[in-house]
């Protein structure tokens, strides 16, 4: 099944390259098509992580123990 994740990691390279193709067709430079293409990739990245933020389920998370260790 493909995750929100997984289409994430599969539009940064298909942006970068995509949208750095399409605004050097449009006819701006490569020089300046590339750091278009990137600055999608980065929004894209940042989505991910802050907007829609991987967050661990509170079954899974680990809790450290409250129990001193004993050295008998």
């Amino acid at each position: 099944m493909t995750g929100y994740y997984d289409l994430i990691l599969g539009l940064i390279p298909l942006a970068l390259i995509g949208v750095t193709g399409a605004v050097s067709a449009a006819g701006l430079s490569l020089t300046a098509a590339v750091p278009v293409g990137a600055t999608v990739s980065v929004l894209l990245i940042g989505h991910a992580l802050f907007v829609n933020g991987p967050v661990a389920s509170e079954s899974t998370s680990v809790t450290p123990s409250l129990q001193p260790n004993s050295a008998d």
